[in-house]
């Protein structure tokens, strides 16, 4: 099931969503001690094991972070061979001051931007969507 390809459509047609909650970046050595079910996404590097997961949940397992995210995904289906999609919202965001941390997941692309941005993001990313050329 292959996902679009064509930026212009990726772009006009990618409906930013806003997801509840507030979601942190944590490393660790081992995810022994962390229920499967409450991992959002992990990276292994070799510095240790980057996990995505909710706030409450990190507060819980007593997990160190020092970023407070909002997800925002992008409704449309993305093909992970599309060329230039990331690079024209990041630069977006980046023109409004607003960083952000992407996974791009077999449907979705996924951005993390600070809690305190999250609304700003949303207003940038649907001016972007309604307004390319």
């Amino acid at each position: 099931m292959a996902g679009e390809t064509e930026l212009k459509k990726l772009i006009k047609s990618m409906r930013p969503e806003l997801n509840s909650g507030e979601y942190v970046f944590t490393t660790e050595v081992s995810l022994d001690y962390i229920p499967r079910e409450n991992i959002l996404g992990q990276f292994a590097e070799k510095e240790g094991i980057t996990v995505i997961i909710e706030k409450e949940k990190a507060d819980v397992l007593g997990l160190q972070y020092d970023f407070i995210a909002s997800w925002i995904t992008l409704t449309i289906h993305s093909s992970l061979k599309a060329v230039g999609l990331t690079a024209i919202f990041a630069s977006e965001l980046a023109k409004n001051s607003i960083g952000c941390n992407v996974v791009a997941a077999y449907y979705h692309d996924h951005i993390f931007v600070d809690k305190k941005d999250s609304e700003k993001a949303m207003k940038v990313l649907k001016n972007l969507s309604q307004n390319y050329s």
